[in-house]
């Protein structure tokens, strides 16, 4: 851990100086607990150490459901966009600008009344665009440069109406959203990327740089547990949208023959159900796909544990899932590419496959690593991505912007 003794003028982690930074956060919206909210979690919880007040918040959407206690204690600010119907709210892109503006005043009034040292925003969307008053520094976690409007568009385009819906609206609008995107970066004082890939997106689209600090994964938590035994069933855990790919991983299962477990909800389910009940058409004597929804976090560890692999088919910024898995001593089958390049040994703790076809994921399936040197392996792999590893670099960039 980080010795704060030799780095503040006053006080200790424990002791706060008595004139402690005021550090207020930025996160897109909360509306369920995902790989982003926990980031959020945990550095609230690094910086806890500086100042022990909750942080502020300031965020487009909030639900109102729980997150965590941390967010959940967190004073918020919200945008006007806040009082729109949640079903709604996947519709209202090019209001986002003007809800990031709305932020943008309240944050500055805020500041003259009760002074901000720095600004942290956590951002797969708009509200890296959140301008800081002048002379606070703005530190930026990017999951991603928006993927709707930059890598993976065409994805959104999906079958059905709302699919339909979705491809014409960012045929319409993505011209001019990726030009706000893009000309607000300068409104960030430092990037940091949660993954080599990101990185190179941030360079890409952004023309800036940015460091690489990992998502914290619950190490802790899922752990291996030897006595349990492994089954031949696969295993996938994802939100259900059109860019994760759950359709390959159904494929690739079917023609391995193999169980597949889903795990998760989301805008896409009802269609991955019905391709599910056709490709099981097309392969009789192929073994069940199952959907098992949302679970709790001991079920997802007792699924970690007994999969025989865990199905990455997506191209992801990072992918915490997968080193959850991987901490659970189960292999991993990626895409060679994307996050999955930072978190997955090929032919030591998974498979990496390159082409995005079932017949190369069925491949990858027949191939992946399995017994005790695996799991072990796996498991010595993910503690690199522990959340104390995580804290502690977050902390030391916060302290350098502190004093800079």
């Amino acid at each position: 851990m980080i010795d704060l003794t030799d780095q503040l003028e006053k006080g200790s982690p424990d002791s706060p100086p008595s004139s402690a930074p005021r550090i207020v956060l930025a996160h897109d919206w909360l509306v369920g607990l995902r790989g982003g909210e926990w980031v959020l979690d945990q550095i609230a919880l690094a910086i806890k150490q500086l100042n022990p007040a909750p942080p502020h918040l300031y965020t487009m959407f909030d639900t109102g459901a729980p997150i965590t206690e941390r967010i959940d204690a967190m004073p918020k600010t919200l945008s006007p966009l806040n009082s729109t119907p949640p079903a709604l709210r996947r519709w209202l892109l090019m209001r986002y600008p003007s809800a990031v503006q709305s932020l943008t005043k309240s944050l500055h009034a805020d500041h003259a009344t009760n002074p901000i040292n720095l600004l942290i925003s956590t951002s797969s969307a708009k509200i890296k665009s959140l301008a800081a008053p002048a002379g606070v520094p703005h530190l930026c976690y990017c999951h991603c440069p928006a993927r709707y409007l930059f890598s993976q568009s065409d994805q959104y385009a999906t079958r059905g109406i709302k699919g339909a819906a979705r491809g014409l609206g960012l045929r319409v609008f993505g011209r001019s959203l990726r030009k706000y995107d893009t000309s607000t970066t300068d409104r960030v004082t430092e990037f940091i990327a949660n993954s080599t890939h990101t990185q190179s997106q941030i360079r890409e689209h952004y023309s800036r740089d940015s460091i690489v600090i990992h998502p914290p994964v619950r190490t802790d938590f899922f752990i291996h547990d030897p006595s349990v035994a492994r089954t031949e069933d696969l295993l996938l855990v994802s939100a259900l949208e059109p860019y994760k790919r759950v359709d390959l991983a159904i494929d690739a299962a079917m023609i391995a023959y193999r169980p597949l477990n889903i795990v998760g909800s989301g805008s896409h389910e009802k269609t991955l159900r019905a391709h599910a009940k056709r490709a099981a058409r097309k392969h009789p004597h192929s073994k069940p796909i199952t959907f098992l929804g949302r679970i709790n976090d001991e079920q997802l560890r007792d699924q970690y544990r007994r999969s025989a692999a865990f199905l990455f088919p997506q191209i992801e910024d990072f992918g915490i899932t997968a080193v959850e898995a991987q901490a659970c001593g189960c292999p991993v089958i990626a895409r060679n590419a994307g996050g999955a390049l930072d978190s997955v040994i090929d032919q030591h703790t998974g498979i990496l496959f390159n082409e995005p076809t079932a017949e190369s994921m069925t491949d990858a399936i027949e191939k992946v690593p399995a017994g005790a040197d695996t799991a072990s392996a796996c498991r010595t792999n993910a503690e690199r991505f522990s959340a104390q590893v995580f804290r502690d670099s977050m902390l030391t960039i916060v302290m350098k912007m502190l004093k800079s």
